[in-house]
């Protein structure tokens, strides 16, 4: 069984826990504001030059499979508020629990803190995820490719567009993008990490990026720690580059945003 084979395991397991009937959902989507469109936050007209006009998620994040605990993070609103302050275009929040030691309850106060876009990053698998995530304040969830047949790719897509939330459909290879393509997506990750073995290869961006339609909004993920990353991948034609564990591992998240945008 592969690492993303597990992940997903256990993230069934919980839903199974928490499941309840959608009633309680369908009422506080009903009470939200609306979702923020994420597109003018990642993709300015500024973003084809390199003087640091690029877009940052900048993801609150615990934990991860591939390098363990990296942050306590008591207060998560806080730290999406120094993301904002900083410059974050969006602020992303991991709400898977075993793994990465997220909650829905972090995505709820990031979403009373900040004003900007919020990504829920899971391992969406269910419809169900999808009224949590809309329930909880989210505007754009992850899509995973590498992790659903492109039947589940389609109906989800459709299902995120009905609660008027986007999606960030993530690839890691070729085929994958072949496949995100069929279902006419407005932002494309690729991933520099294979989710089957967690090996990052910065190559990836290089092959993947340009091939993606100028249109789309391209998004770099995982591997992005110093501002020389951030020019390699807008070199590669990225829009947006994610990253967590670069701004969560020091005493300074904020400077570290800051100097991956290169004003430190």
């Amino acid at each position: 069984m592969s690492v993303l084979e597990e992940i997903i395991l256990g993230v069934r397991e919980d839903l199974l826990s928490r499941k309840r009937p959608r009633t309680e959902l369908d009422e506080r989507i009903a009470r939200i504001q609306p979702a923020l469109n994420p597109l003018p936050f990642l993709k300015s007209p500024k973003s084809d030059s390199l003087d640091g006009a690029i877009s940052i998620i900048a993801e609150v994040k615990r934990s991860s499979p591939s390098k363990g605990a990296l942050a306590s993070i008591s207060d998560p609103a806080g730290l999406a508020r120094i993301y904002q302050e900083a410059g974050a275009a969006v602020v992303s929040v991991l709400t898977e629990g075993r793994r990465f030691g997220g909650s829905l309850a972090d995505l709820s106060a990031v979403r009373e803190s900040v004003t900007v876009p919020l990504l829920r990053k899971d391992f969406m698998v269910d419809e169900y995820q999808f009224y949590e995530a809309r329930a909880h304040g989210a505007d754009i969830v992850l899509l995973i490719v590498a992790a659903l047949s492109q039947s589940e790719l389609q109906e989800f897509m459709e299902l995120t567009s009905l609660l008027g939330m986007r999606a960030l459909i993530e690839v890691h290879t070729e085929e994958e993008l072949e496949r995100a393509l069929q279902i006419s997506p407005e932002i494309i990750g690729v991933n520099s990490r294979n989710l089957k073995t967690l090996g990052v290869d910065p190559a990836v961006f290089a092959h993947l990026l340009p091939l993606i339609p100028q249109e789309i909004v391209r998004v770099a993920e995982s591997g992005i720690t110093s501002r020389e990353d951030v020019i390699f991948a807008q070199r590669n034609s990225a829009d947006a580059v994610l990253v967590g564990e670069a701004l969560v591992r020091g005493s300074d998240p904020g400077a570290a945003l800051r100097a991956l945008l290169g004003r430190e």
